[in-house]
C-alpha cells in the first residue's frame, strides 16, 4: 500500500517572480473575490487586487475613491479563496504618497489584515525612495509606471503614453528608479510597443505589461474585461469570453419563468 501523500501546495513567491526576468511569460489577471480568485489561481502566477475594483466592482468614474478599507476587504475574499498564486494587492490612492513613513505604515497594515504577499504602487523616480524605504523593512513592492490610472486627474484621462518619442527617456528613466529602489517586478500600462520593449530591456526585473507589449516579461489583463463583462473594453484588451451576454441571457430567462409561472416547477419544489 502506497504511503505517499499528495505534496502541500506551495504559494509562488516574490523572489520565484522575480527570477522569471527573461524566461517563461510570467501570467497574471485581476480579481477582487474569492470564487473567481478560486479559478485564476490555478492558471496565474500572481494575482493582482487591483483599486481598479472601485470602477469595476462599485461604479466609481476613476480609482481615487477607493479606500484601504475596501482594499483590504477584497484582498482577505481573493487571499481566502487562493492556494498557490501570489497575491498581490493595491496601495489605493492618498494611501503612500505622503511620506515613506505613512507607506510604510499602511502597507503594513495591508499585508497583515490581508496576508497577501506583496503591494503595487504607481509612480517611477518619484516614488523610488518610498519603494527603497518599503523593501528596506521587509514589503515586497511591484512598480507601476507609464499610464497610472490614479493619475488620471492630472494626464487629462486614460491617456496612451510615449507616442512623443521625446518622453522616453524620462519612461525608461522611471523604470530604472524603481528597479534600482529594490522593486520585484514593474507594471507597464498603456505605453507605444517600442516604448515598452525598451523599457523590458532597460530593466534587470520583470516587466508586466498591460497595453503594452508581448516583448514584457508578463502579461495582465482585468479579469471582467477579458470575460466580457463590462461594456467597451479597452483596445488592449482581447476578450476570451462574452459572459455578460451569458448572464443576461439566463437572468431573461429566470425573469420569464417567474411571470409566466414555470419557475419553480415540480423539480424545484418540496413534496
Amino acid at each position: 500500500m502506497s504511503t505517499d501523500r499528495p505534496k502541500p501546495v506551495r504559494r509562488v513567491t516574490v523572489p520565484q517572480i522575480a527570477a522569471r526576468k527573461g524566461g517563461e511569460p510570467i501570467v497574471s489577471l485581476t480579481s477582487y473575490h474569492a470564487h473567481t480568485a478560486a479559478i485564476v489561481d490555478r492558471y496565474a502566477d500572481f494575482i493582482l487586487v487591483g483599486d481598479s475594483l472601485g470602477m469595476v466592482m462599485h461604479g466609481m468614474e476613476t480609482t481615487v475613491g477607493v479606500t484601504i478599507e475596501l482594499m483590504i476587504m477584497h484582498g482577505r475574499a481573493v487571499v481566502r479563496g487562493t492556494k498557490r498564486a501570489l497575491v498581490v494587492v493595491d496601495m489605493p490612492f492618498g494611501s503612500y504618497e505622503e511620506s515613506p513613513g505613512v507607506a510604510f505604515r499602511n502597507a503594513a497594515r495591508i499585508m497583515q489584515e490581508t496576508q497577501c504577499g506583496a503591494v503595487k504602487l504607481e509612480g517611477g523616480a518619484r516614488m523610488a525612495e518610498t519603494i527603497r524605504f518599503l523593501t528596506d523593512r521587509g514589503v515586497p513592492v511591484m512598480a507601476h509606471i507609464g499610464l497610472t490610472p490614479q493619475s488620471s486627474h492630472t494626464m487629462g484621462g486614460f491617456r496612451t503614453q510615449g507616442r512623443d518619442e521625446d518622453t522616453w527617456p524620462l519612461h525608461i528613466a522611471d523604470a530604472k528608479a524603481v528597479a534600482e529602489a529594490g522593486a520585484f517586478a514593474l507594471v507597464v500600462e498603456g505605453v507605444v510597443e517600442p516604448l515598452a520593449r525598451e523599457i523590458t530591456a532597460a530593466v534587470g526585473i520583470p516587466t508586466i505589461g498591460i497595453g503594452a507589449s508581448a516583448e514584457c516579461d508578463g502579461q495582465i489583463l482585468v479579469l471582467e474585461d477579458m470575460l466580457g463583462l463590462g461594456e467597451g473594453a479597452p483596445k488592449f484588451v482581447k476578450v476570451y469570453g462574452r459572459l455578460g451576454e451569458e448572464i443576461e441571457n439566463a437572468v431573461r430567462a429566470y425573469s420569464e419563468d417567474v411571470k409566466n409561472r414555470s419557475f419553480p416547477g415540480p423539480d424545484q419544489v418540496y413534496r
